[in-house]
């Protein structure tokens, strides 16, 4: 039998136990690797493992509050200890706790959002980097948004620290590539998710105009993201890091 791409391969991705990471934690597992799913609720952590294991993926569940220092040590002391190593990290919490124009979010709603998507993603890294290394080589793969390229109305403080991630990732590949350790990120558009269900789940004018600026007139789902996940994670881009994948429909971006 032919090895899966992934095969060997530990992966841990953040928030875990549902939309783009379960997708993200089921696609990696179901390509070979062991994974490690989290989420800051146990029931949730449960119920994710009893699905992933359902298909039979090798995987672990911890609780994990990315914000958290002593959560995101036990992330990595955990993994470590039951599957020996890490080779794959999918860096994927985010919060997003207002809604309204960016220069009236308050510095608590902006410190939340940048405590969560940037600074925790890069604190993560730097508990995970050196277990990597110690692998030979790996990967790290940053979960951004279409609202880093793409000014979003309403949910500005979340597309700039989107933006952030962008550079990041770029400083991170920079820096790691001589040790053999690769860092891309993706930038998914509007997904059918919980987390953006207010641009999507009502066939509104809302969902309407959302659809409307995606050439592919549809929304996202977390499998198509989940692949893109994968080939990063995989050899299939070993000559491939500082960029992130724009998967959007189309989604006319720039920077």
């Amino acid at each position: 039998m032919a090895l899966k791409a992934l095969s060997g391969k530990v992966a841990v991705i953040t928030a875990s136990t549902e939309g783009i990471g379960l997708a993200t934690a089921r696609r990696l597992g179901l390509d070979g690797a062991k994974v490690v799913v989290s989420s800051r609720r146990q029931e949730n952590v449960k119920k994710a493992v009893s699905l992933l294991e359902s298909e039979n993926i090798e995987v672990m569940g911890t609780i994990c509050h990315v914000s958290k220092e002593a959560d995101r040590g036990r992330l990595v002391e955990e993994t470590v200890k039951c599957f020996g190593g890490i080779d794959i990290f999918v860096s994927n919490a985010a919060v997003n706790p207002a809604v309204g124009p960016l220069l009236d979010t308050s510095e608590e709603v902006w410190n939340r959002i940048f405590e969560t998507n940037v600074k925790a993603t890069f604190l993560l890294c730097k508990l995970v980097v050196p277990e990597i290394e110690k692998r030979g080589k790996g990967s790290v793969i940053i979960i951004s948004s279409v609202g880093a390229y793409y000014p979003m109305q309403m949910i500005g403080a979340y597309c700039v620290s989107k933006t952030a991630l962008l550079g990041l990732t770029k400083v991170m590949a920079s820096e790691l590539a001589e040790k053999n350790i690769r860092v891309n990120g993706v930038a998914p558009g509007i997904i059918k998710t919980k987390f953006s269900e207010f641009l999507w789940k009502d066939e509104g004018p809302i969902s309407k105009a959302a659809k409307d600026i995606i050439p592919m007139r549809r929304f996202g789902e977390t499998d198509e993201i989940a692949g893109a996940v994968s080939f990063l994670a995989s050899d299939a881009s070993s000559y491939m890091t500082g960029e992130t994948l724009l998967l959007t429909g189309g989604m006319p971006v720039h920077l």
